[in-house]
């Protein structure tokens, strides 16, 4: 998935889909491990960013 074209719910069901995949598999290698870890963080952050920028968004209306 590019990080230009998703959107929050396309990472949220990523996550859960990583979330899975980690609870499902008892034998990850470290690199798959590490791998996944590090595109949840990203995915994350990227959801993150999108809820301030909607609670700036609504702040906004609020006020005016």
């Amino acid at each position: 998935m590019e990080k230009d074209n998703k959107t929050y719910d396309q990472a949220i069901q990523r996550i859960e889909q990583i979330v899975n995949e980690l609870e499902q598999s008892k034998a990850l290698s470290m690199d798959t491990y590490q791998t996944l870890a590090k595109e949840a963080k990203q995915l994350l952050t990227f959801c993150q960013k999108q809820l301030t920028d909607w609670e700036n968004k609504m702040n906004d209306v609020i006020q005016n």
